[in-house]
């Protein structure tokens, strides 16, 4: 047996499996400490079909909360970027193209330092160690909490990345370090995006990977805990800790690998609606497309490896204003206290579906006084953007079913204009927890190789032999890991005949006995 979890900004949904079989589900509120509503859907799994806890192998939880506290500009840690480039880069500072609202939400502050490489491995300057130190005694006044560090071109070499946390790490040591070389590619603003997004995280995930480790062994579960990552495989909880931007769009990737089991659909496209976002992604051969191009988050564009997913601002716990606009912003895990239907002054998109008829949730008396017309209108607002979202997607003219899982997504009609009928498979509303609950153990490589004459055959068995290895030291069961994905790009500008390879290997998680 294993436990598949999912914490979204407003439910918490979770699945008790045997197998692929669901033995139980449940989905409760989710509470603004976390833990208590994760024990409350185990206690709920426990009501509803009793299981003995040692009996558990493991528990896999995928949440939405660090992209939620992005999106919604929320409880992100004072950050710093930190770019190592001068002479060069200085004319497009860190931060230069976000949203206004998300640096001031970061209180961003930015250090350009001398530092960095060429393409070729070469030094544009040798690392200012004074600077660095100059930077952090600033950082330490103004309050920063967590610091990002860019080097350029620090994939191919990250020597200056990894000196300057040992310097900043020395002068402020309850700092949170993130080093772009461990967490983006090549291209440069996009790289350091992504390392200050993940460095605004480090202090919410302590938070939140604490919270989910007490609420299970509060409930006398001792198997191995693991998130979901944005692939749709699995993490440890230490490597969450590090690495929270890895759970980005894991909602919505779980969600698609539920919607393919559920509906039986193995390629199409899945609108998953939450309390607080509608995500849309397509499925290939069961697995979610991913994206080939830099991926815009909350307005930020990064170059991490993401599920092709665009989420807009529209679920359960969306407000709902005058003119008709819905969301983007969400009462969240509030929504049993401010819906109308809950006895709260606050209009949401759950009052709309009840006063629809479309769903069964609190006190349909309190929203019987909507304006017909109001509710109608905001049903046809959100079928029209969720439509449209869906055939933003599309890269074919060929038709592509739509699978709706999620709690919201009632939201939808029937049919949506121009994408035809609407899938709801059975258990539709708890997808991403079953997702979450079969998710397998991945390993990946992606380095550049100097690849002599002759040598390729060898040099790409090498790195496939050390992707299925990372899998299986990760938890994989040896006999079923296999390649999955394999890119093989020549940089011409690199000398040597230079090829970055990347090689990702997934297989089941090794259970223990």
């Amino acid at each position: 047996m294993r436990i598949g979890i999912d914490v979204g900004g407003t439910n918490t949904d979770a699945v008790l499996l045997d197998g692929r079989q669901v033995l139980a589900s449940v989905k409760t509120s989710t509470t603004a400490d976390v833990t208590s509503g994760i024990v409350a859907a185990i206690d709920g799994l426990q009501r509803q079909r009793a299981f003995d806890p040692a009996a558990v192998r493991a528990v896999m939880i995928g949440t939405t909360h660090f992209i939620n506290a992005l999106v919604e500009a929320h409880r992100l840690a004072p950050t710093a970027a930190v770019r190592l480039s001068l002479p060069a880069g200085a004319s497009l500072p860190p931060m230069v193209d976000w949203p206004q609202r998300l640096v001031d939400a970061v209180s961003g502050r930015s250090y350009l330092v001398h530092g960095g490489h060429e393409f070729d491995g070469r030094h544009i300057a040798e690392l200012d160690e004074s600077e660095l130190r100059k930077a952090a005694d600033d950082m330490g006044a103004a309050g920063v909490r967590s610091v990002a560090i860019t080097s350029v071109f620090s994939p191919v070499n990250a020597e200056f990345e990894t000196r300057a946390a040992e310097i900043i790490g020395a002068q402020l040591p309850d700092v949170a370090i993130s080093l772009s070389h461990e967490i983006g590619r090549i291209g440069l603003l996009e790289r350091e995006n992504a390392t200050v997004i993940n460095a605004a995280l480090r202090e919410l995930a302590a938070h939140i990977v604490d919270g989910l480790s007490a609420s299970v062994t509060g409930a006398g579960i001792t198997a191995p805990l693991y998130l979901s990552q944005n692939d749709g495989t699995l993490m440890d909880v230490d490597f969450a800790r590090r690495y929270p931007v890895a759970t980005f769009a894991s909602g919505p990737t779980n969600s698609m690998r539920g919607a393919a089991i559920l509906s039986g659909l193995d390629t199409c496209a899945v609108v998953d609606v939450g309390g607080t976002t509608s995500d849309v992604g397509v499925l290939r051969q069961g697995f979610p497309r991913e994206a080939t191009t830099d991926v815009s988050v909350a307005g930020i564009r990064t170059n991490f490896r993401m599920p092709d997913v665009l989420s807009i601002g529209i679920g359960g716990g969306s407000r709902v204003r005058g003119i008709v606009t819905v969301g983007p912003d969400s009462v969240g895990y509030e929504l049993t206290s401010k819906a109308l239907v809950f006895g709260g002054d606050t209009l949401t998109a759950t009052d709309i579906a009840v006063a629809a008829g479309r769903a069964e949730i609190g006190d349909p008396s309190l929203v019987s006084h909507l304006d017909k017309a109001l509710v109608r209108a905001a049903l046809d607002r959100i079928a029209a953007e969720v439509s449209d979202v869906v055939e933003r997607m599309r890269t074919s003219a060929e038709p592509l079913p739509v699978v709706a899982v999620g709690g919201g997504s009632v939201l939808l009609p029937d049919e949506l204009a121009g994408c035809g009928e609407v899938h709801r498979p059975e258990n539709y509303a708890v997808a991403n927890a079953i997702g979450a609950a079969i998710a397998q153990i991945g390993g990946e490589v992606d380095r550049v190789y100097v690849i002599e004459p002759g040598r390729r055959e060898a040099v790409v068995d090498e790195a496939k032999q050390e992707a299925v290895d990372r899998a299986v030291a990760a938890g994989a069961s040896p006999a079923s890991v296999g390649i999955v994905d394999f890119d093989e790009v020549p940089i011409p500008y690199l000398p040597g005949n230079a090829t970055r390879i990347r090689v990702k290997a997934v297989g089941d998680l090794q259970l223990g006995a």
